[in-house]
């Protein structure tokens, strides 16, 4: 499980994550019980920089593989291939936009879904979600595209915000923010039509008006992006800190990992977890994304 956030401001984007996975015994479509997972681990990767030197990069949430290949080796597979003329995956980094670089981002994974569709007994349920944010080659503000798969069907990308707008999405598991920032729980809605009799069409008049007036505005667009990096992380643990002690299991937890994307910078890492030290393995190139 996951909490995968995107904050963006007027000078550029955050993208910050949990690295807790958690592997079930079957897939589930709903909360997993205590007989579905077998186990949870805390060192997943869920942020990418999807090019070397350029201001873009992507998170994800949802399932963490695709038949053996884990998500994080994938996009790395993608990376590699995009800068192969000849493959289908292939972007021209010397003029690209976020939103064709997410279209081919898609295609990719989708075709890794067919392909495993093809050597195992049906389709993938868990379903699994990015967003690809950052600059194209001529962008003044940055974008945020997500794209969904839900049984191995792609839908998007989709422009999370107009380009000129700033905001906060969360995905994964949203209780936590989702009381802190909108005012109430994901369960409200429910409460209000079975404890209080709210008929469909009474029930979205009634929630926008509480979200008007419970909601925490805390996102400002001339916010520094070191305020934006600090705000995301706070986000995230506030969430794993919430799973931690709510009833149920810490599926939400591990180091907190975050980037920020910004026009001038491009896509640096802020916090990043290695599995060997960096003493050990100097960098062949200063530029290198290990």
């Amino acid at each position: 499980m996951t909490i995968a956030i995107s904050l963006k401001v007027n000078d550029g984007v955050v993208l910050a994550s949990d690295s807790a996975t958690t592997i079930l015994s079957r897939a589930v479509d709903a909360a997993p019980t205590i007989s579905d997972i077998h186990n949870i681990y805390n060192n997943a990767n869920k942020i990418f920089n999807l090019k070397k030197g350029k201001p873009i990069g992507a998170i994800t949430w949802g399932a963490g593989s695709i038949g053996p290949a884990s998500i994080s080796t994938l996009v790395k597979d993608f990376r590699k291939d995009s800068d192969v003329q000849e493959s289908p995956w292939y972007v021209d980094w010397k003029n690209y936009s976020v939103e064709s670089v997410a279209t081919t981002f898609r295609d990719f994974f989708a075709s890794k879904y067919e392909a495993n569709r093809s050597t195992t007994a049906g389709a993938q349920s868990t379903p699994m979600g990015f967003i690809v944010a950052g600059y194209g080659t001529n962008s003044e503000m940055a974008e945020e595209y997500q794209i969904d798969f839900v049984d191995g069907q792609g839908a998007g990308p989709k422009l999370l915000r107009p380009v000129a707008e700033s905001g906060l999405t969360w995905s994964g598991e949203p209780e936590a923010i989702t009381r802190l920032i909108i005012g109430f729980g994901t369960a409200l809605p429910a409460v209000l039509s079975e404890n209080f009799g709210l008929s469909p069409d009474q029930l979205a008049p009634a929630l926008s008006v509480i979200q008007q007036r419970l909601q925490a505005p805390i996102v400002m667009p001339p916010m520094p992006i070191q305020d934006a990096i600090d705000l995301a992380e706070f986000l995230v643990d506030a969430t794993i800190k919430f799973k931690k002690f709510h009833v149920g299991f810490p599926t939400v937890g591990g180091p907190i990992e975050i980037a920020a994307i910004t026009k001038h910078e491009k896509f640096k890492w802020v916090q990043r977890k290695h599995y060997y030290k960096d003493s050990l393995n100097p960098p062949v190139d200063k530029e290198e994304d290990k």
